[in-house]
């Protein structure tokens, strides 16, 4: 007997798009907003979760700078967050990737005067159609306002409110765009999504995202962290260099055991079944993915 899946499945694709997007943040009613949450994390920095992935606030007498920026609905509960924290309109806002859960507010705040700062690649993504084959979905080019106007190769620094923040490119990780930003002297990182702390990471090998690729950017953030850093992950808590280890131990137990089998000839339906990851449901299998829905979604990435 044949099966196929998008005749068979198509009443559950709907359902899962929204559990996706309930994870990284899109609540299955659009109009509602839910609350920003803010967490110090210094005396100048915060990290503002909800809907979304973590955005990380800097305020101070030269401005406010900020890393991501939500959804397109959220801008509003965003800066509104920020205000009571008392800073502005952002000076300067970073997007650590492409996807609409980091860049949705770009073309709010854009029209508000923040100067907006990516890796090449990601005003390239923003500036044409993009499609994320797992999950069937089409985002249309972005308006003007919303594209960043400083991109960058490899790295680049700003200096803003006594703070050195270096901005680094991981290449082909999460996607082929990400960058982590590093609060020199505060000993605080946000890591954009290279890290879900405490959940399998959403790769997306559509836009040349890899397993490995996720390794040597966990590892580049590893290399400048120390057992005080704090870090904001893409998606998940405040984090600290033991989490991100863990992380990183899964990741590379994870892609020790499916390129063996990748190696042997296995498509992602065979390694599927054979279970592999089964053990690391319990712990990484909480949010987007259980194991084997995860393989399936690398597995090209591998």
């Amino acid at each position: 007997m044949s099966f196929n899946f998008r005749r068979t499945c198509v009443p559950f694709i709907a359902l899962f798009i929204a559990q996706f997007y309930s994870l990284c943040g899109l609540a299955a009613d659009a109009e509602k907003k839910s609350a920003i949450t803010s967490q110090k994390v210094t005396d100048d920095i915060y990290m503002l979760s909800g809907d979304g992935g973590n955005i990380g606030v800097l305020i101070g007498d030269d401005g406010t700078f900020m890393i991501d920026d939500k959804f397109a609905r959220l801008s509003d509960d965003i800066m509104s967050s920020i205000k009571k924290l008392g800073g502005t309109e952002p000076d300067y806002l970073v997007n650590t990737h492409f996807h609409a859960d980091h860049t949705g507010g770009n073309e709010s705040f854009g029209k508000a005067g923040s100067t907006i700062v990516a890796h090449h690649s990601v005003r390239a993504r923003l500036t044409t159609k993009t499609e994320i084959a797992a999950f069937d979905m089409v985002t249309p080019p972005q308006p003007k306002d919303a594209l960043p106007v400083i991109t960058f190769s490899k790295d680049m620094r700003l200096h803003i409110n006594g703070h050195t923040l270096s901005i680094t490119h991981v290449p082909a990780a999460h996607t082929d765009g990400d960058s982590i930003v590093h609060f020199v002297e505060a000993n605080v990182i946000h890591t954009g999504d290279v890290f879900f702390n405490g959940l399998f990471p959403f790769i997306d090998v559509t836009h040349r995202g890899s397993l490995g690729g996720m390794i040597s950017a966990t590892d580049k953030v590893l290399s400048i962290a120390n057992a005080q850093t704090k870090i904001i992950p893409g998606h998940g808590p405040l984090a600290s260099l033991s989490d991100l280890q863990d992380y990183r131990n899964m990741l590379a137990t994870a892609e020790k055991r499916l390129s063996v089998l990748k190696k042997r000839g296995m498509k992602a339906k065979d390694i599927i079944a054979a279970k592999p990851l089964q053990d690391m449901d319990a712990k990484w299998g909480n949010g987007m993915f259980k194991s084997d829905r995860w393989i399936e979604i690398i597995y090209d990435g591998i």
